[in-house]
């Protein structure tokens, strides 16, 4: 595998959930596999579970890591083609790309949408110019439209506490004061189509997610209903992805103040048949789920969260092989 940012880079799924288990069992069964190989861990975004989960992974493993913080360690990147850099921007990653992969094996880059322009975001600029000059394999951190190891995690959560072979599973928006990406959903809706589950998707009109990430799920505008009977809620926030107003992409389309009857609450987890909890953190408390559904006995944030670490540690183990 020399590039991992979709669920069909995997390959068969089923096999990389057995894969997935069978190192959460014994996580530091390959550690010869990287004895000797360098991971370099590039942040252009703040992380606290990506950063320390996929670290941990790559230790696992038996490989050294460089984590290379952009913004607080390094000199401004220039990440456009054709700019006169008489700005803050000090080296263009043209150049500092070849420099990061002499000094590695492997290459994870994270780097959020930027939200202002749909066709660069979603034509995964900054990832792709890594993945064609620097000769490494790379893997997606979180990029501007996908976050897969995120969503892989969700994939051994959900199997590992599923009740029936075929559970629903619903990705619900919900409320949230900035702008966010449609990174995790998007991933999250892509992950699910890929499985065997009965998935919904529920959100305001106007947040339709990409079709290549939505595909055959089903869309219920009516949050309530699309909760009925549910094994799983999963509730994220996204800005609009401006699949048929471009215009409108990465735009929040009503004050938050009106839309909290979304947020994820007692009432919408009444109506699920026993549905536990899921997000990928960090969450806004009171905006996305109340502290009661959150803190509950059904909630899965934290084995969701230490499940990190297992779907970075399978990613990076396909990754060595292949080198």
């Amino acid at each position: 595998m020399k590039s991992f940012l979709n669920v069909s880079d995997l390959g068969d799924l089923n096999k990389a959930l057995e894969e997935a288990l069978e190192i959460k069992k014994d996580r530091y069964k390959y550690a010869e596999l990287g004895r000797h190989k360098t991971a370099l861990l590039v942040f252009f975004n703040n992380s606290l579970r990506t950063r320390l989960s996929t670290q941990k992974a790559a230790q696992n493993l038996g490989m050294n890591v460089i984590v290379l913080d952009v913004n607080a360690g390094a000199w401004k990147l220039e990440t456009e083609r054709g700019v006169v850099m008489d700005g803050d921007k000090s080296e263009h990653l043209l150049e500092a790309i070849p420099v990061m992969a002499s000094y590695c094996d492997v290459i994870g880059i994270r780097s959020f949408a930027g939200l202002k322009d749909r066709d660069y975001d979603y034509a995964e600029t900054v990832y792709e110019q890594f993945v064609k000059y620097s000769g490494k394999p790379v893997f997606a951190m979180e990029t501007a439209t996908v976050h897969p190891l995120q969503a892989f995690a969700d994939l051994i959560t959900i199997e590992e506490h599923k009740s029936c072979r075929r559970p629903k599973v619903v990705l619900t928006w919900a409320p949230h004061p900035k702008s966010l990406p449609q990174a995790v959903p998007n991933s999250f809706a892509q992950w699910m189509n890929a499985a065997d589950v009965d998935f919904v998707i529920t959100h305001p009109k106007g947040y339709e997610l990409d079709p290549k990430f939505a595909g055959e799920a089903r869309v219920e505008y009516d949050q309530m209903k699309a909760f009925e009977g549910a094994d799983f809620i999963y509730a994220k926030n996204w800005s609009c992805p401006g699949v048929t107003c471009p215009e409108k992409y990465g735009l929040i389309l009503e004050d938050y103040h009106d839309m909290l009857d979304w947020t994820v609450s007692q009432r919408q987890m009444a109506v699920t048949h026993g549905g536990k909890f899921m997000h990928c953190l960090p969450v806004r408390r009171n905006m996305i789920v109340t502290d009661d559904v959150i803190e509950g006995a059904d909630s899965l944030v934290i084995p969701e969260a230490a499940n990190r670490e297992i779907s970075a540690t399978v990613v990076l183990k396909r990754i060595l092989e292949s080198l």
